[in-house]
């Protein structure tokens, strides 16, 4: 919340103390002013948590392809000695299957690095999606707010009931927000 919003609470606040019908409203106000900053602040620990999952879905993903590539150098490697002439076959022989067992090393390896990436991926996912909900909380919440102020300025009531519906909605979809799964 900015400080002209928090400076227009004041002054609605101000204005609400010279008409006491009004002090129900002030005091929704600063409720919803309160659950704002606390679904704000859990969107915002929510994206935060999205890009370090981001991050480490890529840098797994990385991984995978860096154990692809030397896979795949292996494997031309076999490929380039198979026709290579030599005098010790044996040596030869030897070293192929070497390079042939650090490739099936690295392709098991890939299938451990590939499933964590994966699971990474949808622990994104899913965090994306409760950060949206939480952004979604937020929205009605100010909307709640600044409908409800309204009921400062005009003096009907019907403002009031229409921003504490707006805000209950945001703090369902809030709530579901910490549901996601």
């Amino acid at each position: 919340m900015s400080s002209e919003e928090l400076q227009e609470l004041q002054e609605h606040a101000e204005h609400g103390k010279h008409d006491p019908s009004l002090a129900p409203v002030s005091l929704t106000m600063a409720v919803l002013a309160v659950l704002l900053a606390v679904v704000s602040l859990l969107g915002h620990r929510a994206h935060t948590e999205e890009v370090v999952l981001q991050t480490k879905s890529t840098d797994q993903w990385a991984f995978y392809q860096a154990k692809n590539i030397r896979r795949h150098n292996d494997e031309f490697f076999m490929d380039l000695t198979a026709l290579t002439p030599t005098t010790d076959a044996a040596a030869l022989t030897k070293l192929r299957e070497k390079y042939s067992q650090e490739a099936e090393r690295y392709k098991d390896e890939q299938k451990e690095i590939e499933s964590e990436a994966r699971k990474l991926e949808s622990e994104f996912s899913m965090e994306r999606k409760r950060a949206d909900r939480y952004d979604l909380g937020e929205v009605f919440l100010e909307i709640g707010l600044v409908i409800t102020s309204i009921t400062l300025l005009s003096g009907r009531r019907m403002f009031w009931h229409l921003g504490m519906v707006m805000g209950v909605v945001g703090i369902v979809v809030a709530v579901t927000g910490s549901l996601v799964h």
